[in-house]
């Protein structure tokens, strides 16, 4: 039977394949990701999967290869990621995430769970910082409970 992962997808620069690193237990710097890299227990989604909508089609497919999919949205990014009721494609868990918060102003924040919420993300959300490690505890908890099942 294939091992299922967790799918990440969010935005370009929004911390994907640094927190997949993180998940997978890989240390060193994250290079860009031009296609879907199948990690340890991740599936690295490249950003430019969700800017362009024909490759949607590709997002939903590639969820029969994971458990539960980490939606990013970052509050450096100025236009939305996600169309509204996007998330609602899956059929499999989901976990809301806002990067940056070590330098994300509040509004920002603000933005990002409107964002989550139109694209069908129910909270709570989790609230991480890669570069001070700040909520990654408690992801992975969650994505390891949906990995049990």
């Amino acid at each position: 039977m294939k091992r299922k992962r967790v799918m990440i997808l969010g935005p370009g620069k929004s911390g994907k394949t640094s927190l997949a690193n993180i998940l997978n237990g890989v240390e060193g710097p994250a290079k860009r990701t031009p296609n879907m890299v199948y990690g340890k227990y991740t599936l690295d989604v490249p950003g430019a999967y969700l800017e362009s909508p024909w490759m949607h089609q590709h997002l939903i497919a590639a969820q029969q290869d994971a458990y539960c999919v980490i939606m990013i949205s970052d509050p450096e990014q100025r236009k939305r990621s996600y169309a509204p009721g996007f998330a609602n494609s899956f059929r499999i868990p989901l976990i809301g995430v806002i990067t940056k918060v070590d330098i994300a102003s509040k509004e920002h924040q603000e933005a990002c769970e409107q964002e989550l919420i139109s694209a069908g993300i129910k909270p709570p959300f989790h609230y991480i910082s890669l570069l001070e490690g700040t909520g990654i505890e408690k992801l992975i908890e969650q994505v390891k409970a949906y990995q049990q099942g």
